[in-house]
């Protein structure tokens, strides 16, 4: 008899594991890791193993087959996850698709192949730019493979092999930042100018704005052609004026050697631009600042209620906007940088607001349709760093593994899989 309930208990298990057939990734607040529970997606993608992102279902939660190597790595990486049935999941997906239930299935099927773009090191090994970047920190935490590249590339054309393309703190103007007057004499000032001023030549152009120009509008056309660009910090604003400025000298005699257009704010064409319009450029070369986009100058909102809320979509009308706000709460806390936020009076009618802080009439992410293509900008510079400042440490996201701020990053590196569409030739 004892060895007939031994006999029992182990059938009864086995038939438990065979019925095991998806592993869920919550992404509600059971989650130990959120921003590596993207990293596993994406590494089963990886495997060609299609997955589920369940939209608006515990907090945008993951699910695909159920594998003794996925379980492994989901233990590996500290990732929590549920070992469900096929019945439950199909279960799961009957109740999102309920016409009541503002969830929606999506499918996952190829991993997006990113680019990140900034500078490379120079000639000694030396990093240019003291700062960090949010996007390569992320997505090295999360183990998302990613390539660098900057203007020789684009310039090469190597824009068509990538289906994403990050842009972070830099400057489209040719302004260099702006930080002549607290950097001037600064060894990574003077390194970056020489290189940049370099590579101008180098393709061409007399002046870095007109090189940037020319990478703005290759980013333009890759857009344009299906592909999806994501920006942070000064990216944004910056992006958007150099379009606007095409054609125009907006750059002070030390930045490019000659004067100013005087003119030019009365030039600015806004119908190129993707996200602003009606703007006003920051004519001073000594001010950090490029334009009246950024909401930073005289922004009166104190750190310890600085939080910025997230929309919500519905999720089966509007699945693009509602993966781009998943997350295990609608309310991020607000951190600064070059630009901080995006003064809403400056933003387009057709631009689609993700997140805002309404106190302070100010949108922090902001998201639009360009050809075949998207693009999304974030205000900010780093998610868990409130002022991130030149040669501050880069932050330790073992600290952070929760962090809504960065989940939003996240969101828009698999946000690619789950898109089907043809580009453009």
């Amino acid at each position: 008899m004892k060895q007939f309930f031994i006999a029992l208990i182990c059938l009864l298990s086995l038939s438990t594991q065979l019925d095991a057939a998806f592993i869920l990734l919550p992404m509600d607040k059971q989650q130990s890791n959120h921003l590596k529970a993207y990293g596993i997606t994406y590494w089963v993608l990886e495997k060609d193993v299609q997955s589920w992102w369940l939209l608006n279902y515990r907090g945008g939660s993951f699910a695909f087959q159920h594998t003794k190597t996925f379980e492994e790595e989901c233990l590996f990486r500290d990732v929590t996850y549920e070992v469900i049935s096929d019945a439950a999941f199909n279960k799961i997906i009957a109740d999102i698709a309920d016409p009541e239930a503002n969830m929606d299935a999506i499918r996952l099927e190829v991993p997006p192949k990113i680019a990140v773009y900034t500078p490379t090191e120079n000639a000694k090994g030396e990093t240019i730019q003291p700062w960090d970047d949010a996007v390569t920190l992320v997505l090295t935490y999360a183990e998302i493979p990613y390539e660098v590249i900057y203007d020789d590339e684009i310039m090469a054309d190597s824009l068509q092999h990538f289906d994403w393309l990050h842009l972070h703190h830099e400057d489209f103007t040719g302004q260099y930042g702006k930080f002549y007057r607290s950097y001037q004499n600064q060894p990574w000032y003077r390194e970056n100018q020489r290189k940049m001023e370099a590579l101008a030549t180098k393709h061409g152009f007399d002046k870095v704005s007109q090189l940037k120009l020319e990478v703005v509008k290759r980013i333009r056309d890759y857009v344009g052609a299906g592909g999806f660009m994501f920006a942070m910090c000064s990216a944004t604003d910056t992006y958007d004026i150099a379009l606007a400025a095409e054609g125009l000298d907006i750059c002070e005699h030390m930045y490019d050697g000659d004067a100013q257009d005087p003119t030019a704010q009365s030039k600015l064409d806004f119908n190129k631009t993707f996200a602003f319009k009606k703007f006003q450029l920051v004519k001073d070369p000594l001010e950090y600042e490029y334009s009246d986009i950024d909401h930073s100058k005289g922004r009166k909102v104190d750190q310890a209620i600085d939080f910025f809320t997230l929309f919500d979509f519905s999720a089966k009308w509007d699945p693009v906007p509602t993966m781009l706000t998943q997350n295990h709460t609608r309310t991020v806390k607000g951190f600064m940088g070059q630009t901080t936020a995006f003064r809403k009076p400056l933003i387009k009618s057709e631009v689609l607001i993700l997140g805002e802080n309404k106190p302070a009439n100010e949108a922090r992410y902001i998201h639009g349709v360009f050809g075949y293509g998207t693009w999304t900008f974030y205000g900010g510079h780093d998610p868990e760093d409130y002022r991130h400042y030149v040669h501050d440490p880069a932050t330790d996201l073992n600290l952070h593994p929760n962090s809504p701020g960065y989940r939003l990053i996240l969101n828009n590196v698999l946000f690619p899989a789950a898109k089907k569409k043809k580009r453009k030739t």
